[in-house]
């Protein structure tokens, strides 16, 4: 039987989700969890793959397993034995063809921002005190990225894709006292591409870079031409979609 997973993570002590063979995983300790609980070896498959540092507050992974279990008692035992940082919420059985990465419509990211110093969310946010950000030109930039589907100037150089398309379908600041969010929301995202978008945008609002030559970075598709990647502690994978037939199996 196949069963997808709901789950949240801090990712400051993991390097990624991926299995890694000299780094510690949130798959890895998945992995661990419910081999141990459920007496059988499991190779969990996540929705996507975050990298180090980065968290999710809503991410899927699925598992096939023989066992027969109770989704109490086991999602009880599960959260007993994984460390503090991660956090499954669900189990939902599901056709054995169902799929957490290619079955998934929609994701979401965020990126926060504390516009000044914060000691308590140092590991989930980027400080930023040097300067101000004009926010609304960084909207206003932001807004342009739904008129373009090619973004591989936001993509890691080095990536293993058969296109760079992505639909976007919302991309926005939103300013709640000093901490200062960009919403993102696409069908898929390439590696890297919310943080680089991010370093892009700041780019903007120090007005280091126009409206105008933020289109132009777009359409060079080459990466050295956009922004810094921005630092993966203040990266959030938010919500991820699927059609309602995945989930009640039918």
């Amino acid at each position: 039987m196949r069963y997808f997973i709901e789950l949240s993570y801090k990712g400051t002590e993991y390097h990624g989700w991926q299995y890694q063979p000299n780094a510690i995983s949130v798959q890895e300790k998945l992995n661990d969890g419910l081999s141990k609980i459920l007496k059988e070896s499991i190779n969990i498959m996540g929705a996507g793959r975050t990298d180090a540092g980065v968290h999710a507050t809503q991410m899927f992974a699925h598992f096939d397993t023989t066992a027969v279990f109770d989704f109490d008692q086991t999602l009880f035992k599960l959260n007993s034995y994984l460390p503090d940082d991660i956090v499954v919420y669900r189990f939902i059985q599901v056709s054995d063809k169902a799929h957490t990465r290619f079955d998934a419509t929609d994701r979401s990211y965020e990126y926060r921002i504390v516009l000044g110093r914060n000691p308590f969310l140092l590991d989930t946010t980027w400080q930023f005190f040097h300067r101000t950000l004009d926010i609304e030109k960084m909207n206003a930039a932001a807004k342009l990225l739904l008129n373009y589907k090619d973004f591989k100037c936001f993509s890691k150089s080095k990536t293993d894709v058969k296109t760079y398309n992505c639909n976007v379908t919302e991309a926005e600041w939103k300013l709640d006292g000093a901490m200062l969010v960009f919403h993102i929301s696409a069908d898929r995202f390439l590696r890297n591409m919310v943080r680089a978008i991010v370093g892009t945008l700041v780019d903007v609002g120090l007005g280091k870079t126009s409206l105008e030559e933020f289109a132009n970075i777009i359409e060079s598709r080459d990466r050295t031409k956009a922004g810094l990647s921005v630092p993966a502690k203040g990266l959030f994978l938010t919500k991820i979609v699927y059609p309602k037939a995945v989930l009640e199996n039918e």
